[in-house]
């Protein structure tokens, strides 16, 4: 049987709320405009559309209802009863036949006028007839009011009942009121309920849970019962009744001995003498609670009587269990155990007896079942014998021990650790099983051992001088690469481009000489800018003689790196004179003058390139002249003026500059407005 989730249930809407969510949901996921020119087929089925969306709605909204709710022929007796005795059975079946006959209704409203919206012969027509199918829909619905209130109070009710396990290892605690049934529950349970000193505390019931034997079990705590006809019993009493007629488990049927509870022991015999039935074919245990405030041997010997009454009551119902449960019902306690909440004695004990008794109580089920002897059928169980195995000496070793073979020289290294000094003291030597070509390798001084072999032993003693004769081989066979290369090359050059070679050649090696010995002593560096160069080898006189040994003047280059100055804002670069620069003629240099003296008196701003040099076509830009450069900006400026219209920048732009467009927030309807129907 399933276990049923109670507090699972959706919400039952009433039926205002119902028909509000309906017809707005048929507002919104409908088209709203229909138009007088349309032909009339277009505006049947734009009014059809209506019509069936909001009985489809209704129809899944109580069909949901309808299927959360249990059934009662489905699910198991212990529920059905507890829900029979909480809702009224007859009241429970009549809401849910209700709402599933409005709902079979609403289906037939909805198929009737859509039959008349197929023959509607003008647009006041086919509205007339929608008006009429929702609102006879909307009054099915508000008949179902009370109905709807029902089935949501139950609901509520329902998902506050506890998650109770029929099916599940359970200890069923009963009794009469205030006997100290709840205060036993707290104490074997993590539950936490309500303890007070005055009759019928506990008014439903309540699931605690307890691990013993590595299993997991609930315990159950009933209200209290009184010895009364059934048909006078309250609901509150019909609970417990409920749960000792219909669950699987050990019953504890406590007894205050002390009478504090306001009962007398009589009065609770004669209700555990009148329930009996209930307790047929389930472990019993009798239990004696409040031992602290009366001992059982101080009880006059009536209540004696009454209680050893009740233990043989307890011991013939489970006449029915296992013989090791009959031997041990017969004991000397049986199926009567004593204890006290308060002080906590003897509450283990009663744990464990009622927790073995269910236990054997299931097994003894499970083997009088017809699965049981077919699975034992199947199974063959091999029993060692009986009979003290002697020692078995292998024929080989006997037969090498009568003919004299000696025993076996080579020592273990449990042997070895004996001889010198024993455990702790005694290091085993790792080196002695090496696989090598000669023994006297294992103890090298540098023992770099690879797959069981020395290392060292695979070394050349003079790798060094192999390395540096290969160097020079190699630098000797570079060398007359070199120059035959050099023969070659030379024999076309002129004598004065043969001397410029040699240079270059000369400072070729001693840049690959100095890079040399910087990478050996390690003080190799990044590029040294200029203004770190503190050894000034990057001088202008340097830069005069070098490119002037090459036939190149330099003093132009000189004077205007000489003109620069340093101020606070930076480098600023000196305007030079438009004849020298720019090549222009002396006719505009006056005019040309007068501004770059302004310019450079002013701020002294850096001169941009013209027009010219901006439209004109750089090589690498992949234009061939600057009229195809020009008529490519101009396709390009005529793309972007579609972004430009929408105000954006281009394809990636995703701006929306108006966030609340009109259409879609003006003209809505207020809270509570629902003139639009």
């Amino acid at each position: 049987m399933p276990v049923y989730n109670f507090k699972a249930l959706p919400t039952v809407p009433s039926a205002s709320d119902l028909l509000d969510v309906v017809l707005s949901k048929t507002q919104r996921q409908t088209p709203t405009v229909v138009r007088g020119k349309w032909q009339i087929s277009r505006i049947r089925q734009f009014y059809m559309r209506k019509v069936k969306y909001t009985q489809q709605t209704f129809h899944d909204k109580l069909g949901k209802v309808l299927d959360s709710f249990p059934k009662l022929d489905d699910i198991h007796p212990f529920y059905s009863d507890l829900m029979n005795v909480l809702y009224d059975r007859d009241h429970y079946k009549l809401a849910l036949g209700q709402i599933h006959t409005a709902v079979g209704l609403i289906d037939k409203i909805a198929k009737d006028y859509v039959r008349l919206l197929k023959y509607g012969d003008s647009l006041y027509r086919c509205k007339q007839l929608k008006k009429a199918a929702l609102g006879r829909m909307c009054t099915l619905m508000k008949k179902q009011k009370a109905s709807l209130v029902y089935l949501e109070q139950v609901r509520q009710h329902m998902s506050r009942l506890p998650s109770i396990d029929p099916n599940t290892r359970t200890l069923l605690v009963c009794g009469y009121p205030n006997v100290g049934k709840s205060s036993f529950m707290n104490t074997v349970t993590r539950a936490d309920v309500e303890v007070e000193p005055y009759a019928f505390t506990t008014k439903s019931l309540y699931v605690g849970h307890m691990d013993f034997k590595y299993l997991r079990w609930q315990v159950i705590d009933t209200p209290g019962i009184l010895d009364r006809p059934l048909e006078t019993r309250n609901t509150i009493e019909m609970q417990s009744i409920t749960a000792l007629a219909h669950l699987r488990a050990v019953i504890l049927y406590i007894v205050d001995i002390s009478e504090q509870c306001g009962y007398t022991i009589a009065q609770q015999a004669a209700l555990f003498h009148s329930i009996k039935p209930l307790f047929a074919n389930k472990p019993l245990l009798v239990v004696c609670n409040k031992t602290d405030a009366q001992a059982m041997e101080d009880l006059p010997q009536k209540s004696k009587d009454l209680l050893e009454e009740m233990k043989k009551a307890a011991d013939m119902n489970c006449a029915g269990l296992t013989a090791s449960m009959v031997v041990d019902s017969s004991s000397a306690d049986g199926g009567l155990v004593t204890m006290s909440t308060l002080k906590e004695d003897g509450v283990s004990d009663v744990k464990n007896k009622a927790c073995e008794m269910l236990l054997m109580s299931r097994v003894d089920q499970k083997l009088k079942t017809r699965k049981t002897n077919d699975v034992l059928n199947r199974l063959h169980v091999a029993l060692p014998s009986t009979g003290v195995r002697a020692p078995n000496i292998p024929k080989s070793v006997l037969a090498n021990a009568k003919a004299g073979y000696p025993k076996s020289e080579r020592k273990t290294e449990k042997d070895l650790q004996e001889e010198n000094g024993g455990a702790g003291v005694y290091s085993m030597d790792v080196r002695k099983n090496y696989l090598l070509e000669k023994d006297e390798w294992k103890y090298d001084k540098i023992p770099e051992i690879f797959d069981g072999h020395n290392v060292a032993d695979f070394v050349d003693p003079d790798i060094e001088e192999r390395l540096a004769e290969l160097e020079r081989e190699e630098e000797a066979m570079l060398q007359e690469e070199e120059n035959q290369m050099d023969e070659e090359s030379e024999d076309d050059l002129t004598a004065e481009e043969k001397q410029t070679l040699k240079k270059i050649r000369a400072k070729k090696s001693k840049i690959i000489m100095d890079h040399r010995k910087k990478k050996q002593k390690g003080q190799g560096s990044a590029h040294i800018a200029r203004k770190h160069d503190t050894e000034r080898r990057l001088t202008s006189r340097r830069m005069r003689d070098e490119l002037g040994e090459m036939g190149v003047d330099a003093s132009a280059a000189i004077e205007r790196n000489r003109g620069r100055s340093v101020t606070r804002r930076g480098k600023k670069r000196a305007l030079e004179d438009d004849e020298d620069m720019e090549g222009r003629s002396k006719s505009r240099s006056k005019s040309r003058s007068a501004v770059l003296g302004r310019t450079h008196s002013s701020k002294s701003r850096s001169r941009s390139r013209g027009p010219s040099v901006a439209h004109s076509a750089e090589p690498g830009s992949g234009f061939k002249h600057s009229a195809q450069k020009m008529k490519a900006q101009i396709l390009s400026d005529k793309m972007q003026r579609k972004m430009q219209k929408l105000a954006r920048k281009g394809e990636g732009d995703r701006i929306i500059p108006n966030e609340m467009p009109k259409h879609l927030f003006s003209g809505k309807r207020g809270i509570g407005k629902t003139d639009r129907r």
